[in-house]
């Protein structure tokens, strides 16, 4: 049976520098069993071993792609009777978290058999390791600390909040073990914008300075502009301000990712659309017909656009953006 941990969502905000507002609503932490932590690059179509600590993200951004990974695992554990069905399939992603509480150790177990062919091992990659969640129950910083023996491995990690810094020591212990880097993700610096975007995640000034925060103890960090909003948040102007904000906290790269709507982040961000930025409804209705992935010449000219901008702010040439040009 699964413990249930009704709590009020955390309202420590300014804890993580996230403008302090106060949420409307609770979330319920659910502690779901694991036996296996450790996704293949066969299972998810990637070109790493990724780990999230949890299923679900309290930030809750509208164009989140892993909803879905959220459904499916609950209807799984419905199916076998360790979690009761979904109230809210959608809403339920940043409302009822599943916490994996025996990751650590699930971790350290599959490390000590599975071959990793060189690959690298990405925490984060379908939930934020550092949402507020984290305060509370500390997977990830447990997962961090189960890595910190292993023979020297490549790990990566993607997160949008400042309560990485709370792990600094540590990361700069495994950066001396280990090939680590690690992704701090913002789509704007325009604070107001960001906020209608993403109205529960921290605020783009955190998030800038935890990587620098991190630049200071040696952990090797970067941006990634993720994702690139058409209309929104891709214009020239604005992508020189993220780019010269990266430069600025000493990230060592930048990357940028056009928008993707699967099917899950459909169901979400388009009536985000319609109520935040109307006249864009349409727009995005015909661009997105065909595929979750933006239109190529619109991927192309972003890449242009950041190849500029990367050589206006001193970054090196060889680095690449989603669609790698």
């Amino acid at each position: 049976m699964s413990s249930q941990l009704s709590l009020p969502i955390l309202e420590n905000w300014t804890a993580l520098g996230a403008r302090g507002q106060r949420a409307e609503s609770t979330v319920e932490f659910v502690a779901l069993p694991v036996r296996s932590v450790l996704n293949t690059p066969a299972s998810t179509g990637m070109g790493f071993w990724s780990v999230n600590p949890y299923v679900g993200c309290e930030f809750g951004c509208g164009y989140c792609y892993a909803r879905d990974t959220h459904r499916w695992t609950v209807e799984r554990a419905s199916a076998a009777g360790v979690l009761p069905p979904h109230a809210d399939p959608d809403g339920d992603f940043e409302h009822r978290i599943l916490v994996k509480l025996d990751a650590p150790g699930a971790l350290a177990r599959a490390l000590r058999t599975r071959r990793l062919d060189g690959r690298p091992i990405v925490i984060g990659t379908a939930t934020d390791p550092y949402q507020p969640a984290e305060l509370r129950f500390g997977v990830t910083r447990r997962l961090l600390e189960a890595l910190l023996p292993c023979p020297p491995l490549e790990l990566g990690m993607i997160t949008k909040s400042p309560l990485v810094v709370r792990d600094l020591e540590l990361l700069a212990r495994l950066a001396r073990r280990h090939a680590l880097k690690v992704n701090i993700s913002l789509a704007s610096t325009d604070a107001r914008l960001l906020h209608r975007l993403e109205r529960r995640s921290p605020g783009p000034g955190p998030r800038l300075r935890a990587l620098a925060a991190l630049r200071e103890a040696g952990v090797s960090a970067g941006l990634m502009v993720a994702p690139v909003i058409p209309g929104i948040t891709d214009s020239l102007a604005q992508l020189d301000a993220i780019v010269a904000a990266a430069r600025a906290a000493g990230a060592e790269w930048v990357h940028a990712f056009p928008l993707r709507l699967g099917p899950a982040s459909r169901r979400t961000f388009l009536p985000l659309l319609a109520r935040e930025f109307p006249g864009l409804v349409a727009r995005y209705e015909r661009a997105y017909a065909r595929s979750r992935n933006a239109p190529r010449r619109y991927a192309r000219a972003l890449s242009a656009r950041m190849r500029l901008l990367r050589a206006r702010h001193g970054f090196e040439s060889g680095q690449r953006t989603a669609n790698g040009e």
